[in-house]
């Protein structure tokens, strides 16, 4: 981060402070963790945003937890709805129940954490967002699909799609990264270098997400429907 100083946000992966894990006792932290405080520090610090997930453990439960902490400390938190079933997640953590679209800087962005990358049906435009904001530990076996599945919810959705998955092993798997910003056209604006820790910095033009959306009014033709959870 301190890298690339000046962005307006700054985006970390899943579970950025400990890895991904399905046995969080002992690892999880508390709603008042040093993370979340050394978040908010550094987004007063550098009048920025932070944004990245963490393990949770809240009332004796876990949670997978996406936390976006404004320039001035406040956040708005997301629990992951969608948990990973095929490595256990699910045995262990809560899944959320709430879809969070938070505004920063006039830019409306829905948070979204990994495996809810493959329910288009929960990250569904309803014209209520501009960007969605994946943060993942997306597998390097699985990287095709990842890429894929960014491309079509940015075009589907009408809007930026910023994944930013880690890079790195662990016990159980290899990670290659793939992290990008992709435009409403499905073109990739940034992305960061294959299997290496690095960073990438674009601009979003809302301007021009406007004017693409009046010119062809995707978003106004979709089909009604009620989501029940």
């Amino acid at each position: 981060m301190n890298a690339n100083p000046g962005a307006d946000l700054y985006v970390l992966p899943e579970m950025f402070s400990t890895g991904f894990c399905t046995n969080p006792a002992g690892v999880a932290e508390s709603t008042d963790c040093n993370t979340l405080k050394w978040m908010q520090t550094y987004a007063i610090d550098h009048h920025c945003a932070v944004a990245g997930s963490i393990a949770i453990k809240e009332s004796r439960r876990f949670y997978n937890r996406f936390y976006f902490v404004n320039p001035d400390g406040t956040m708005c938190s997301y629990d992951k709805k969608h948990l990973f079933t095929y490595g256990g997640e699910h045995q262990t953590f809560v899944a959320g129940k709430e879809r969070v679209i938070v505004e920063y800087k006039g830019i409306r962005i829905l948070l979204q954490i990994c495996y809810d990358l493959r329910f288009p049906v929960w990250a569904r435009n309803r014209n209520d967002y501009d960007m969605i904001l994946y943060v993942a530990s997306w597998p390097t076996p699985r990287i095709e699909a990842w890429l894929t599945l960014l491309r079509a919810r940015a075009i589907e959705n009408q809007c930026y799609v910023a994944g930013v998955n880690r890079v790195g092993t662990d016990p159980l798997c290899e990670y290659c990264g793939g992290t990008l910003l992709i435009d409403p056209y499905g073109r990739t604006v940034a992305s960061c270098k294959k299997g290496e820790p690095d960073v990438a910095t674009a601009n979003i033009d809302i301007e021009e997400l406007i004017k693409f959306r009046h010119k062809f009014p995707v978003l106004n033709d979709a089909d009604n429907f009620t989501l029940n959870i």
